[in-house]
Formats: C-alpha cells, sequence, structure tokens
C-alpha cells in the first residue's frame, strides 16, 4: 500500500474541539509543519460534527499529500473515503474493518500494552500497531502504562510499525523512538504549543 511509505514520524493526533474552522486551523499549521499523518479523533461529537469535521480535514490532508485516519468511526471513514481507520478494544471486529476497508487503506489498531491483541490484529491484517499509554496522560488518564521495552518487542515480533501514544513530548520523544517507535501520536504537546509548525518540525527532525 502506497499509503505504508508514511507509517513512519509525528502521527497528529486532533484535540477536540467543537469549532471546525478552529480545529482546521491548527490542523493546517500542523501539516505546514510537515506532518503527513493525522488522526481525527472526537468521541464527543454528535455524527454531523463528526463528519463535516473529518471532510475538512481530509480536505487540507489531500492538500498537503498527507493521510487521514479517522479514529473508532469506521463507517465514517468508508463515507468520507478517508486514508483508514484507527480502532480501540470497543471501536469494532478488526477482520469485519479490514474487510471493510479494503487492502488500499490504512488499519491502526490500539493494542494498550496486550501483545495477544497485538498479535491478533496483526493476524487479521493491521497496517501498524498502537500502545500506550508510554506515559503518563491527560488525554488518556485511565490507560494502561505500556513499558518501552514493550514497544522494540512487538516490532520485532510483528514486524509492523510500532506507535506510540500517551504523554510522548519532545524530552521523551528521541528515546521512545529508539526503544522501537516507528510513530509517534501526539495531541497535547503538538497543538498546544506556541508555534504548532515549529514544534512539528522539531519531531520530523527526529526521524531523520
Amino acid at each position: 500500500m502506497s499509503g505504508l511509505r508514511k507509517l513512519r514520524g509525528l502521527y497528529a493526533v486532533t484535540p477536540d474541539d467543537a469549532l471546525t474552522p478552529r480545529l482546521s486551523a491548527l490542523v493546517a499549521e500542523a501539516l505546514a509543519g510537515g506532518v503527513r499523518l493525522v488522526q481525527y479523533r472526537n468521541k464527543g461529537a454528535p455524527s454531523a460534527l463528526r463528519r463535516a469535521q473529518a471532510a475538512d480535514l481530509l480536505r487540507l490532508c489531500r492538500a498537503s499529500d498527507a493521510l487521514l485516519i479517522v479514529n473508532d468511526d469506521l463507517e465514517l471513514a468508508v463515507e468520507i473515503n478517508a486514508d483508514g481507520v484507527h480502532l480501540g478494544r470497543d471501536d469494532g471486529d478488526i477482520d469485519s474493518a479490514r474487510a471493510a476497508l479494503g487492502l488500499q487503506k490504512i488499519l491502526g489498531v490500539s493494542c494498550y500494552a496486550d501483545l495477544d491483541r497485538a498479535a491478533a490484529a496483526a493476524q487479521a491484517g493491521a497496517d501498524y500497531l498502537a500502545f500506550g499509554s508510554v506515559y503518563a496522560s491527560a488525554t488518556k488518564p485511565h490507560a494502561p502504562p505500556a513499558p518501552l521495552a514493550l514497544l522494540g518487542e512487538a516490532r520485532r515480533r510483528f514486524g509492523l510499525p510500532i506507535a506510540a501514544i500517551g504523554g510522548i513530548a519532545l524530552d521523551n520523544a528521541a528515546q521512545t523512538i529508539a526503544a522501537g517507535a516507528d510513530l509517534l501520536a501526539v495531541v497535547s504537546d503538538l497543538f498546544d504549543a506556541a508555534d504548532i509548525a515549529a514544534r512539528a518540525r522539531e519531531y520530523t527532525r527526529l526521524f531523520t
């Protein structure tokens, strides 16, 4: 899949924001800083707002040769022709998602700290496996801790890109990459930055 070439680097996960123009402006700044993989995540928004926001972010991503992954909503991802979907434990069957997406779209799966779930996801055709919370995270305060050693073990065992999520910041990013992360999924440390584009460039340089 051509999209797999982009499964390395900063993985920008959107903050919850009910104002679509403001959310789009934030993501546009991240894209200007070199982000090429965006996840639209807004679990609390009504379906109409989610569709409008996802569609606008897809427009921005297409213009920047970036990929848009929709969090936890396979139907929405298929409807707007997004580049893929990311599924957590309660977001539906992985095999069904793979069948619905086809082979040209990206399927990411949250594995928390569970290598058995990762094995099942890999078997079902996941394109990347996400582990976390790697560090303490305000976005995922109840997520079980996923030790850094788990990233390298999963990478060796499954041969798939590994995403680290939870508490990722510039001061721990390099050690997370060194431990085995191909993708750094970041919300707050990116979108709360005074200069989002500059922060994105700082992350991107860690992968060169």
